[in-house]
């Protein structure tokens, strides 16, 4: 608790470009002052949420992902352990969070990433906020791991795409978790060689997502299951529906901050 109220945590989850339905979720929550006491967030989650820990505006953030050419984030090179270098994508985190730390932020915020050589999950409380987001990101096949201390460190969907435990570690009271990939339009699009790494994912992480959704307060679903992992280009649309999905949902998760504080 909070004074006289629940701490609130927001999980983000993964979802490559449809995760960018994250900036509506939370631009809806800010409008109708619902408090965001920890976010955790999880690969484009991450992303998200980290940089608006760190301060950004989220209007402005949607602004600028639907003005910006997001193929410059992207440097391909001959693949070793991934597609993409991701050094460019690296100055524009340090850029977007200011190359804060986590104890720098204004917003509580923790990463999960995961760890090749053990196979567990790994979570990011402190240190350079740029680079644990990197870690997070890190797509196995497209982007080059991250390499630190003795782990090889790939997105944190691997083992855990929807981080809702770690809410719970942090001490959050009522969980709202924003789910962008398991909806009830799901298409399935097979083009190109990020699409099989995407689906294949997917596949994979759906029993997990199973397991783990039930144990969110709130789970948000923006539908989002028709656009592909790589529509950055979409960011208005996709934007849009996160704030549909958060509006639908805003009575329930009022109704559950009066219960919760009512409650002896």
């Amino acid at each position: 608790m909070l004074g006289d109220r629940p701490k609130i945590g927001l999980v983000l989850g993964s979802g490559s470009a449809r995760g960018l339905a994250h900036i509506g979720v939370i631009q809806v929550l800010e409008e109708n002052q619902i408090p965001i006491d920890v976010i955790v967030g999880c690969s484009m989650g991450a992303m998200v949420g980290g940089i608006y820990a760190a301060g950004a505006k989220i209007n402005m953030l949607d602004r600028l992902i639907e003005c910006m050419d997001t193929s410059l984030l992207f440097d391909v090179r001959f693949p070793r352990m991934g597609f993409m270098e991701g050094k460019k994508i690296h100055y524009f985190l340090e850029l977007m969070t200011k190359n804060k730390t986590f104890a720098d932020l204004e917003i509580p915020f923790i990463t999960v990433a995961t760890d090749l050589i053990s196979g567990e999950a790994v979570v990011f409380r402190e240190g350079p906020v740029a680079d644990a987001i990197r870690a997070s990101i890190s797509i196995p096949g497209v982007f080059q791991p991250v390499h630190l201390d003795k782990m090889v460190l790939v997105d944190g969907a691997v083992a855990n795409r929807l981080p809702i435990d770690v809410a719970r570690e942090e001490g959050a009271d009522i969980v709202i978790a924003v789910e962008v990939n398991y909806t009830h339009a799901r298409e399935i699009v097979i083009n190109t060689a990020m699409d099989v790494i995407m689906t294949s994912l997917d596949i994979m992480q759906k029993p997990q997502f199973d397991l783990i959704s039930q144990q969110a307060d709130i789970l948000i679903k923006p539908e989002v299951g028709h656009y592909a992992s790589r529509d950055f280009n979409k960011s208005s649309e996709l934007v849009a529906l996160g704030r549909q999905a958060a509006e639908a949902h805003l009575e329930a998760i009022k109704q559950k901050l009066a219960g919760f504080s009512a409650a002896p």
